[in-house]
C-alpha cells in the first residue's frame, strides 16, 4: 500500500430489527479478511451483527465506522437516538440529519451519508431504510449488490445483482473495488 493510498469502505445496509446472522456474519469476516473498512448505520440487527463479526476478525486492518441518527435535545442540541451505536461501532459518526420514515429520497438523510460514503455497497434484507439505500445506490451510480434470499429483494428483482453465496459477494466487491482505483 502507498503512502497516500486509503483502505476501501465496504458499506453494509440492512435490518435494525433482524440480525440475518447467516448472511451477515460471513459477510463482516469477509470484508476485514480483505483488508477494508466497514459502514453500517451503526445500530442493531443486521448492523451490529456484521460489525460484531467484522470486528471480531483476527488481524484486520480495517475499522467499524457508524453513521449514527441522533434527535433534538432542548439543551444539548442532538443526542445519539437510543440503542445507538452499537458497541462494535469504532468510529461513530453522528449526524442530524433525519431518518427515512415517511420521507422521499430526495430528503437528505443519513442514508445518504451511508451510500455516498461507500465504495461499494452491500444490501442484506431490510425495510423501508435499507430499500431507500438500495434506491440511493442506484441513482449516485454506487456498485451495489444485494445479499440474501431473492424473496427478500422482489421489489429489486432485475434491476440489481443478487447473491445468495458469500463468494458471490467476493467476487463483486473484487470487481467494484477495482474499479475504484
Amino acid at each position: 500500500m502507498t503512502r497516500n493510498a486509503r483502505l476501501p469502505i465496504v458499506g453494509v445496509m440492512g435490518s435494525g430489527a433482524a440480525a440475518w446472522a447467516e448472511y451477515a456474519v460471513p459477510l463482516g469476516r469477509h470484508v476485514a479478511g480483505r483488508g477494508a473498512h466497514l459502514l453500517t448505520g451503526g445500530g442493531g440487527g443486521t448492523m451490529a451483527a456484521v460489525a460484531q463479526a467484522y470486528c471480531e476478525t483476527p488481524g484486520r486492518r480495517g475499522l467499524s465506522i457508524g453513521i449514527l441518527p441522533s434527535q433534538p435535545h432542548p439543551a444539548l442540541g442532538y443526542v445519539l437516538k437510543p440503542g445507538y451505536p452499537n458497541p462494535w461501532i469504532e468510529i461513530p459518526i453522528v449526524t442530524p440529519l433525519g431518518t427515512y420514515a415517511g420521507e422521499a429520497d430526495e430528503a437528505l438523510t443519513r442514508n445518504h451519508v451511508n451510500v455516498l460514503t461507500a465504495d461499494a455497497v452491500v444490501a442484506l434484507p431490510g425495510a423501508v431504510g435499507t430499500h431507500q439505500e438500495i434506491r440511493l445506490s442506484q441513482r449516485f451510480g454506487k456498485p451495489i449488490v444485494l445479499f440474501g434470499p431473492a424473496a427478500e429483494f422482489a421489489d429489486f428483482a432485475g434491476a440489481v445483482a443478487i447473491a445468495a453465496a458469500i463468494d458471490a459477494v467476493g467476487a463483486f466487491l473484487d470487481a467494484a473495488l477495482i474499479r475504484r482505483d
